[in-house]
């Protein structure tokens, strides 16, 4: 992203609402998300990562998404691509937060597997839209895909190991 293209959409202030939004994003799944006696009680998978794991991976996550929606922001032509990039980024970032709310706030794993289905759709949106205005932008949100669908993955593993679950 050149200062140029930075300048024409709004100098710094672009980024800064990316970052904040990221940032939002990642406190309030964070709340939502409760490693305490349910999840530790839970049966994982053998190949599931270490807990310590997950903060740094969603941390670089969160700043290539944002990146993304910057550069994405800044080559779209008009205020009508602008605002279709707001809302797959607002629509994804709805979407994260709620599988955090489905699994841990709720303890229901088998609802979360569901709606991961809906979050790794609204990623591959992000893709496409944002890889139209930048090709850099597709490319940067494509370690969220993957991440999202090994999490998607290890989702349905718990559900496995642990079903059947009750009650909300």
């Amino acid at each position: 992203m050149t200062a140029t293209s930075l300048r024409r959409r709004g100098g710094w202030k672009p980024v800064l609402a990316a970052a904040g939004a990221a940032l939002l994003v990642a406190v309030l799944g964070g709340a939502a998300t409760d490693i305490g006696p349910w999840y530790q009680s839970l049966q994982k998978p053998a190949w599931q990562p270490p807990d310590w794991l997950f903060g740094p991976a969603w941390t670089l996550i969160f700043g290539l998404t944002a990146l993304a929606g910057v550069r994405a922001w800044a080559r779209a032509p008009d205020a009508a691509a602008r605002g279709r990039l707001l809302s797959a980024y607002a629509l994804n970032a709805l979407l994260n937060i709620l599988w955090s709310v489905l699994f841990f706030t709720v303890k229901r794993p088998d609802w979360a597997l569901v709606e991961v289905v809906s979050l790794w759709l609204s990623i591959a949106l992000l893709i496409v839209l944002s890889g139209r205005r930048d090709r850099v932008a597709g490319w940067l949100l494509v370690p969220y895909l993957i991440w999202v669908g090994f999490a998607g993955v290890l989702n349905w593993s718990v559900v496995r190991l642990n079903e059947p679950f009750s009650g909300p």
